[in-house]
């Protein structure tokens, strides 16, 4: 099925079912706008009947009746970014309203509503309104990819990490834009002021989609996160799982710099290992693997040496299979 008809399909549906306000009824009027094909006369009517039936569908024939009209697309997107800081200020809002908006919008296809149909996502609307409207980000004709950069290097911490999840999961942004995105994503957690449980998040989202891409621009980057993480792990402020994250972005994104920094944490678990016969075998499996995917000869020494050490058979293997990817 088209997308667009799909997601026209989907709006028409969740208004006629979803979240219904109960003070509906009361505000119905029976008004008749078949014949009405005048935008501008039908705006003024919306404004005066905006959350009952008639509003609604005034709403949903100005997303054919407007296209092309720019005060109509405004005043759209105006509405909906007023219903969207309503509904964070604690207001409650007519649900079925917004989505008939958001069909409307996405009708007119102007990219100039990015921005109030971006605001939807961070909002706090149920998943189905937020779905519509990351469904008409996709459909809408524009340059998503620059309006999500600009999200993520300008706008608070929140939006920022909203910006991210729509441009790493969304069919309209390319495989390069995607590595851009994380590349700026995964900058941007790392120059943060303070810390920020979304910048965090975003941080090791961006990091698990460099691993994903082999995005090898990021090496410098992934450089500064791996450092900070294992700062963070050894100090018992974040988990192992986070710290092998970050050993494995290393090995797909590196290159000669992450190569000696892998080599000399292999050597000193490989000195310990001898010494004390101690080591975290998680660790160390991600730290070989890692530095197989590399493939610099620079780590031969080191991951040679791991067959004279009691590891486990899987960390032998992994050695072995390093050694034999290492270019010469």
């Amino acid at each position: 099925m088209n997308k667009k008809i799909f997601f026209i399909f989907l709006l028409v549906f969740s208004a006629s079912l979803i979240f219904s306000d109960p003070q509906d009824e009361n505000q119905e009027k029976n008004i008749d706008i078949s014949n009405n094909n005048d935008p501008s006369s039908l705006w003024k009517l919306f404004l005066d009947n905006p959350d009952s039936k008639t509003g609604i569908d005034i709403c949903i024939k100005l997303g054919t009746l407007g296209k092309g009209n720019k005060t109509i697309i405004d005043n759209l997107n105006s509405y909906l970014m007023g219903k969207n800081l309503l509904f964070r200020s604690g207001e409650s809002v007519n649900y079925t309203l917004v989505s008939a908006c958001i069909s409307a919008i996405m009708d007119l296809g102007d990219s100039s509503s990015y921005p109030a149909l971006f605001s939807v996502l961070y909002t706090g609307y149920p998943e189905v309104i937020a779905s519509e409207a990351q469904g008409a980000l996709e459909v809408i004709p524009g340059n998503l990819y620059q309006f999500l950069v600009n999200v993520i290097y300008y706008n608070p911490p929140e939006e920022k990490f909203a910006a991210f999840r729509i441009g790493a999961d969304s069919d309209k942004i390319n495989v390069s834009q995607r590595g851009q995105l994380a590349e700026i994503a995964l900058e941007q957690g790392l120059n943060a002021d303070e810390e920020n449980i979304d910048m965090t998040i975003m941080r090791y989202s961006a990091v698990l989609l460099l691993t994903q891409l082999r995005w090898t621009r990021a090496n410098a980057l992934a450089i500064r996160h791996y450092y900070r993480v294992q700062a963070d792990y050894l100090h018992n402020l974040a988990p192992k799982e986070r710290y092998i994250e970050a050993i494995a972005c290393l090995g797909a994104v590196g290159n000669s710099d992450a190569t000696s920094i892998l080599g000399l944490q292999l050597g000193l678990i490989n000195v310990k290992t001898e010494r004390t016969g101690s080591y975290d075998a998680e660790i160390t499996l991600a730290v070989v693997k890692a530095l197989g995917n590399i493939g610099s000869n620079a780590a031969f020494d080191q991951l040679l040496y791991v067959e004279n050490l009691s590891y486990t058979e899987d960390i032998q293997a992994a050695a072995r299979e390093a050694v034999d990817r290492l270019k010469w």
